[in-house]
């Protein structure tokens, strides 16, 4: 759409590089191109915008099979005006002088054409075509014989249209149809999943049989190796038990040898220290007398001189006594009773003692 600017009764109009502007004043051709800027009067000016950048027109229609299944076809058309002039002739490219809108819908009006011409050969094309054929080769089909039908379609270059380029994304069957004609190729491609996981079941069988036959093999090899190491043991047993039989009885020997000659020496040393504890028994043994045989001498001396002088003593005592009076002995006799008495700490007089000690006080009174 064309920017226009309003000016003291003028118009100002700015295009862009993808759109073709012709001004007409009258039969006058005054401006003709793409991208173009100039000043105009809205009473006088008859202006026409083509744009002739290349432009997707979108398309999806329905058609039938050779065997009466319906089809969905998505496809897109890419076209350009080629010829602006002979456009713009052809259909009301015309704007408004106010606004730089479009007074009718050139657009739409080549849409349809395109749509319809596309449709029509697409139509003819899959009318002769089955219904598996067309969905196996239908798109590339569809996709040339709708290329080929605008090519030749008369009403397109005498509009000044250029069809670029023709795309067919898909072909489509109604969903009924769809889910069987899938089940075939599910149920295939379920059959081959069953026969690769059966053929997995198969290999993993047969490696297990094998690991099986290994492991068996193995343990057979392993039983006769440890039976071959059992005897290898048993030998090397015997042979130790030989060898330490052997080391024993001379290491027996050896010490038997070494027990007699400990036994021999303990033997003179133990009748060396006989001998000499004899001797000096017999050595104690008289000393010990003469010291015994001088202590009962001087013992025995001792005893005599003992003996006189306890006898000294004593006639000497039983003479003092013999001279001395009555009175005196009897006051000896009590000091020496008070001395082998024992001790009193306390004397208690009852009164029966203190009643008779009173009688007899006087009584010897009187």
């Amino acid at each position: 759409m064309a920017d226009i600017t309003r000016r003291l009764g003028w118009r100002h109009l700015r295009g862009a590089p993808t759109a073709h502007v012709r001004h007409h004043r009258g039969d006058k051709l005054l401006h003709d191109g793409p991208g173009l800027s100039f000043w105009f009067r809205a009473l006088t000016a008859a202006i026409s915008e083509v744009p002739v950048d290349d432009r997707e027109l979108a398309m999806t229609f329905h058609a039938r099979t050779a065997d009466f299944q319906d089809v969905a076809v998505q496809a897109t058309v890419t076209y350009r005006v080629g010829d602006p002039a002979v456009a713009a002739a052809r259909l009301d490219f015309s704007i408004d002088p106010d606004t730089g809108v479009w007074r009718g819908t050139p657009l739409e009006q080549l849409g349809t054409l395109l749509t319809e011409t596309a449709q029509q050969h697409a139509l003819d094309a899959l009318a002769r075509t089955p219904l598996a054929e067309a969905l196996v080769d239908g798109v590339a089909v569809v996709r040339e014989r709708i290329a080929a039908g605008l090519a030749a379609e008369p009403r397109l270059p005498a509009t000044g249209i250029e069809v670029v380029a023709v795309r067919v994304m898909a072909l489509r069957p109604e969903p009924e149809v769809e889910r069987a004609l899938r089940t075939p190729a599910r149920e295939q491609i379920q059959q081959e999943a069953d026969r690769a996981t059966y053929e997995r079941r198969a290999v993993a069988v047969e490696r297990e049989r094998a690991i099986a036959e290994n492991e068996l093999a193995s343990q057979i090899e392993l039983a006769r190796r440890e039976e071959q190491l059992v005897e290898q043991r048993g030998t090397n047993a015997r042979r130790e038990a030989e060898e330490l039989a052997a080391a024993d009885a001379v290491r027996a020997a050896a010490e038997a040898a070494r027990t007699v000659k400990l036994a021999d020496a303990e033997a003179a040393r133990t009748v060396r220290l006989a001998e000499a504890e004899a001797d000096r028994s017999v050595k104690l043994g008289e000393a010990e007398a003469a010291r015994a045989v001088t202590l009962a001498r001087a013992e025995a001396a001792g005893a005599r001189e003992v003996g006189a002088a306890r006898a000294a003593a004593q006639e000497a005592w039983l003479r003092v006594h013999g001279e001395a009076d009555v009175a005196t002995l009897h006051a000896l006799t009590g000091t020496r009773l008070a001395e082998n008495l024992p001790r009193i700490d306390s004397v208690t007089v009852s009164p029966d003692v203190l009643t008779g000690l009173l009688a007899k006080l006087g009584g010897e009174r009187e």
